[in-house]
Order: C-alpha cells, then sequence, then structure tokens
C-alpha cells in the first residue's frame, strides 16, 4: 500500500525509534487511512488513546512542519484509494440541514485551490498544441464522460476535425487506432482513475500524438503518460466527483481558443444562427 511505503519510507529517515504512543498513531493510520486522513490531531489522538499533543510531535518526527502537513500528504496519497463505499461513509455525519452548504463550500474550495495552484504557462502550451493540431481527441470514461462530451461539444464549434473518444458501440482503441503524430489526445481522468484512459493515453504518445492531461494533481498517473497535465482539485464531499473545477479549467480552454480563432469562429456562428433559425433549433421570441 502505498501510504503503508510512505511511512514506513518517512520512520526509515527519521532515524529514531517510535514510542509506543507514536507506533499506535502508525497503525491506525495504515489500518484506516480512509477515517484516519480525515481526522484532526485532535479525533485521531482520541482514536489512540493519546493527546493531541502528541499526534503533532509524531508528525514532526517523520519529517513534517506539523500534522496539517502530514493529513495533507496523506489526504494526497488517500485519494485515489478510496472506494465508492468509503468515500460515501465520508459523508454519512453530515446532517440534513448542512448538506446543501457543505457540498457547496467544497466545490467553492475546489475551484479556490485550483486557481491557486494552476500552472498558466502549461495551461498556455495546451492552448497552442491544440491550435496547431490537425485532429483533436477527447476521452474521457465512467464518471470523467460528461466532461469528455461537454468539451468535445464546443471544440466542434471552434475546429473542424474533433473526435470524443468514449464507451459506446465502438472501443476506445478502434477510435484512436489512426491517432497520427500531427494530432492532440486530450485525457480527462479523476480518482478513481480510468485504467481503460490510462491506456488510450499511452498508446497516443507510443503513436507520437501530443497528450494532453486534466486529472487532479501531481501524483495523479495521467502526468507520467501526458505531455503536458492540468491540474483541477476534485476532493469530493460524499461518492459523488466534485467535477465543477475540472469543467472551470475546460471552460477557460475554451474561451483562450475561441479568442485565439475569433474571427473564423465568428464567421461559423452567424452561419449556424440563421440554420437554428431556419429550423427553429432553439425557442424564438415569436413561440414564447
Amino acid at each position: 500500500m502505498e501510504i503503508e511505503q510512505d511511512l514506513i519510507t518517512r520512520l526509515n529517515k527519521s532515524g529514531k525509534r517510535l514510542s509506543k504512543s507514536h507506533r499506535r498513531i502508525a497503525d491506525f493510520i495504515m489500518a484506516h487511512y480512509d477515517k484516519a486522513v480525515f481526522m484532526t490531531a485532535s479525533a485521531l489522538g482520541e482514536a489512540v488513546d493519546v493527546s493531541e499533543s502528541t499526534v503533532v510531535r509524531f508528525a514532526i518526527a517523520l519529517g513534517y512542519n506539523g500534522y496539517p502537513e502530514l493529513q495533507h500528504s496523506l489526504q494526497e496519497l488517500a485519494r485515489h484509494r478510496l472506494t465508492a463505499v468509503q468515500r460515501f461513509k465520508m459523508a454519512s455525519d453530515i446532517a440534513d440541514q448542512d448538506v446543501l452548504p457543505t457540498v457547496i463550500r467544497a466545490d467553492m474550495q475546489n475551484i479556490r485551490r485550483t486557481v491557486e495552484q494552476l500552472d498558466q504557462q502549461a495551461f498556455d502550451q495546451v492552448v497552442e498544441r491544440l491550435l496547431s493540431a490537425d485532429t483533436i481527441y477527447v476521452l474521457g470514461l465512467r464518471s470523467a464522460a460528461p466532461l469528455a462530451q461537454f468539451f468535445s461539444y464546443y471544440l466542434h464549434f471552434i475546429f473542424d476535425d474533433v473526435r470524443e473518444v468514449a464507451s459506446g458501440t465502438s472501443d476506445v482503441f478502434e477510435t484512436i487506432a489512426r491517432i497520427r503524430k500531427t494530432d492532440v489526445l486530450v485525457g480527462i481522468s479523476f480518482p478513481r482513475y480510468s485504467n481503460r484512459t490510462l491506456e488510450a493515453m499511452r498508446f497516443a504518445h507510443v503513436s507520437g500524438a501530443q497528450v494532453i492531461g486534466l486529472t487532479d494533481g501531481p501524483m495523479s498517473p495521467l502526468n507520467d503518460a501526458a505531455d503536458i497535465c492540468l491540474s483541477a482539485r476534485t476532493d469530493m464531499a460524499s461518492f459523488v466527483d466534485s467535477l465543477v473545477a475540472p469543467l472551470s479549467v475546460i471552460n477557460a480552454l475554451l474561451v483562450a481558443l475561441a479568442l485565439k480563432k475569433r474571427q473564423d469562429l465568428n464567421r461559423h456562428l452567424e452561419k449556424l444562427e440563421g440554420i437554428w433559425d431556419a429550423y427553429s433549433v432553439y425557442l424564438n421570441k415569436e413561440n414564447q
């Protein structure tokens, strides 16, 4: 288990023999990581019958500046390991009247942290590579499928050749079989990461295509499969994935691309407006 390996590595590097209290804390974290990573120092101490200050000293003994840094590190390690059952248990203590504000605040925090951590240079590079691509493939499976569908839908307004890669009548690899060096594949996946998405990204990379990832952070396996990765926080309040921040990043990409192609896009949208009006695609004022 990665959490256990990380703790063992930290313990070995510390060069210190753990006290009985510190050993109890370490054992509890390794056995109940899904609960421990979201506990306060006080709650963790109470769970193993030690003081809050002992938990803080344990974190410092492992080389962290304090308990919050240890907790953050463990959350990063545990994020992609949580099962749907474990995710749901995380929300079991939320009172009914607190569900709405709790979930919305969590989404707001995800957007805030995404803005603080997003690499502007990487964002600009993604925009340039999408602009230079002959064909853009957008891959998102399972819970990431709606993001890929949304991204593909609006990319079609900006580019001539955009292909959504999804599970359906054809296999993922059948859709990307002809991917070339002049093409770009955008892979989107968040915990729990899709094996199929990773395999397809690696296939595209071996085929010489540019591979872009949209995932939740530097510890995501998508970073190793992509030439450039953009990160968006998806910390969840329950078993439901929080996709608000990734969608905001996609919106930003679409706006940046649209501004780069504004003249072509403006002509295309004017043509589409005529088509929409002629075939009553949207509700107009006369029908309201």
